[in-house]
């Protein structure tokens, strides 16, 4: 099968399509014919190894050799413990946990990692919900606890995770604000933003404006900045972020917390099949949907990686995947 890997840590230009075996199927897995899976962040990040964090699996090389989490497809094979699943069913689902290898024409998975994909849902839409919709979901409603009528900041609100984000606040009737880069700014207001800043242009942390609740997607401002707008036992949730800020809301945000009432948070990926299939009833109901800037070729795939890596993505980006036997 093809595949795109890598082998050592570094620009995209270590990406490479190359045929490999096809993955081996265990018990308790089953054999996916990925359609298509998208990019997210953390394929950047564990293709540069940056974060140092994001090398703990392999400290000089690559623990996954083909990156991709978030995939959607068809199941070709089971494995003889598997329940839930049968041969011809389509499925999506985050397998981070699985090993990654969403980067491939076929992928093994655990079935727990899976869910139904419903037949209004194409495959492209099926892969940008996994990883992105659910840190949105689980970074407002687990970590935020979203009240009506609060005020939000979502930071970074433009890609993958914002994008989501400001839909699922919007849902809880939130007053939503959106910081980004220029040209995101009207796609969110079209979303239903009731504001938007461009960082470029403005300081938001000096606006004068304060918020109950902020989701920061991008995590390079410092915690200090947003303790300023948030308000008295406001909720400040981090989702991805560097290490120097990772470290600042673990040791100082007890302190805010204990002393003012505000609450630091970070948001731990946790890949949740219930959430999936919640948010997969949002998308039916037609309250969630995602937001797909642009698709590539598995050959391009490379090129996808950069263009997520360099923050022109408005929404989510496809990794479109085709079978020489597809009719397509």
């Amino acid at each position: 099968m093809k595949a795109i890997t890598y082998n050592k840590y570094g620009t995209t230009e270590v990406l490479k399509l190359k045929e490999v075996e096809k993955p081996t199927l265990k018990d308790n897995e089953v054999l996916i014919k990925v359609h298509a899976v998208s990019v997210n962040s953390w394929d950047w990040e564990l293709l540069r190894g940056k974060p140092f964090l994001t090398r703990l699996g392999g400290l000089l090389k690559p623990k996954y050799k083909i990156l991709g989490a978030d995939i959607a497809g068809q199941v070709e094979a089971i494995g003889k413990e598997v329940k839930l699943l049968l041969p011809g069913d389509e499925v999506f689902g985050d397998i981070s946990w699985c090993g990654w290898g969403g980067f491939a024409e076929y992928v093994c998975a655990h079935e727990n990692a899976l869910s139904l994909k419903p037949a209004t849902m194409t495959f492209e839409e099926a892969a940008s919900i996994p990883q992105a919709a659910v840190l949105a979901l689980q970074g407002l409603r687990d970590k935020g606890k979203i009240k009506e009528g609060q005020k939000v900041l979502i930071n970074g609100a433009g890609g993958g995770v914002g994008t989501f984000a400001l839909q699922i606040a919007k849902l809880y009737g939130a007053d939503v604000t959106c910081v980004d880069r220029a040209e995101k700014l009207e796609m969110l207001l079209s979303m239903g933003a009731n504001q938007v800043i461009d960082y470029a242009q403005e300081d938001f942390t000096q606006k004068g404006q304060s918020y109950d609740l902020i989701l920061d997607i991008v995590g390079y401002r410092s915690i200090f900045d947003f303790n300023r707008i948030l308000n008295p036992k406001g909720t400040y949730v981090m989702v991805g972020g560097s290490l120097l800020r990772i470290f600042q809301c673990i040791f100082v945000g007890p302190l805010f917390s204990k002393t003012l009432g505000k609450k630091m948070a970070i948001l731990v990926h946790k890949p949740n099949r219930n959430d999936q299939n919640y948010l997969k009833q949002l998308f039916m109901a037609g309250t969630v949907v995602p937001v797909i800037d642009k698709q590539f070729p598995l050959s391009k795939a490379a090129d996808a990686v950069r263009y997520l890596g360099e923050g022109h993505a408005k929404g989510k980006v496809i990794i479109r995947v085709e079978h020489k036997n597809d009719e397509s």
